[in-house]
């Protein structure tokens, strides 16, 4: 359900909510633990804690965050500051930082437990456009519907899993030592345009930058058995951590959500540690759908990490090549 009102003739607020079968505990942990939102909700690509401020007892404390997200079909970054109630059951926010057109955005979570063991979620929001411009107010609202819509029917999947999430869910890493700067491994790894003709698996790569050091990929890569594979992501790059966030907007059909990062380290001994991860948690039935009726989700861990891990095997020892190179 979602309802829009005006507060006043500049704030407005809206309100969603969806019933989870799934109890108060479950569904307000998934909402408390930020790290797991790209994996959980749709609109999130990533997620940073900035500061961390535990409450006294059984009080949940504050925390500010910077979050990059999906508005509008372009990632906002901002930075919120948010008070967690796990006896009331509520998490309230407010952006410190908004991304224009917001001028100001705040709101809460409300989750109310049901007799039956169910919980109904109840998502408010309140913002206001900059210049309360009603062009920039309508944008707003579209968003804001869009996203809560959106993350409602994610955490009501991602609770109702219950215990079967810790089975579908996992992350894994490979890694390069390389003889070389940090900053010539990082630019082979941003400068994702230039993939196909730098990595064998990679056929087809349309990146586009509209904004520094966010980007979005539609790229083709190519099997063993010469296929081809399509992915959408979008990717944050910072370049002064040597780090690149990504995540996968349109995934293989034994997925529901794959994130990952590169992360590149200096050892002190003049070389780096060049590190890919990857989170995926993967999709029953889409399991079923691409391996066959009695495929187990232990076959799918093993082909997923085969497959993802190939590729970044490749990437990575191609750009041990590039940086050591330059090095020479």
């Amino acid at each position: 359900m979602a309802t829009v009102t005006p507060a006043s003739p500049a704030i407005h607020v809206a309100e969603h909510s969806v019933t989870i079968s799934a109890s108060p505990a479950t569904v307000y942990g998934l909402i408390a633990d930020v790290a797991s939102w790209p994996q959980v909700f749709g609109p999130t690509v990533h997620v940073e804690v900035l500061e961390d401020v535990p409450g006294d007892g059984a009080a949940g404390g504050e925390q500010l965050l910077r979050i990059w997200a999906i508005a509008n079909e372009q990632v906002r970054t901002w930075t919120s500051r948010r008070v967690l109630d796990p006896a009331g059951l509520t998490i309230s926010f407010r952006q410190v930082v908004p991304a224009a057109p917001v001028a100001s955005m705040g709101g809460e979570w409300r989750i109310e437990p049901a007799d039956d063991g169910t919980s109904r979620v109840v998502l408010l929001h309140d913002y206001r456009a900059v210049g309360d411009d009603p062009a920039a107010e309508e944008l707003i609202e579209r968003a804001v519907d869009r996203n809560s819509r959106a993350e409602l029917a994610a955490l009501k999947n991602a609770a109702e899993l219950g215990d079967a999430r810790d089975e579908l869910h996992f992350t894994f890493h490979d890694s390069e030592t390389i003889l070389g700067a940090a900053g010539d491994v990082y630019a082979f790894l941003d400068r994702a345009d230039l993939w196909p003709e730098r990595l064998p698996h990679v056929a087809r790569l349309d990146l586009t930058e509209d904004e520094p050091g966010i980007q979005t990929m539609d790229m083709d890569t190519r099997s063993p058995d010469g296929s081809l594979h399509n992915t959408t992501s979008v990717r944050v790059c910072f370049e002064d951590r040597h780090m690149i966030v990504y995540k996968q907007l349109r995934v293989p059909v034994a997925m529901s959500g794959h994130t990952g990062r590169w992360v590149i380290e200096s050892q002190g001994d003049g070389t780096v540690k060049a590190t890919s991860w990857h989170t995926v948690t993967l999709d029953p039935e889409g399991v079923r759908s691409a391996l066959g009726p009695q495929a187990t989700l232990a076959e799918a861990r093993a082909l997923v990490r085969k497959a993802l891990g190939t590729n970044s095997s490749t990437t990575l020892r191609h750009a041990k090549q590039f940086a050591e190179e330059a090095r020479a």
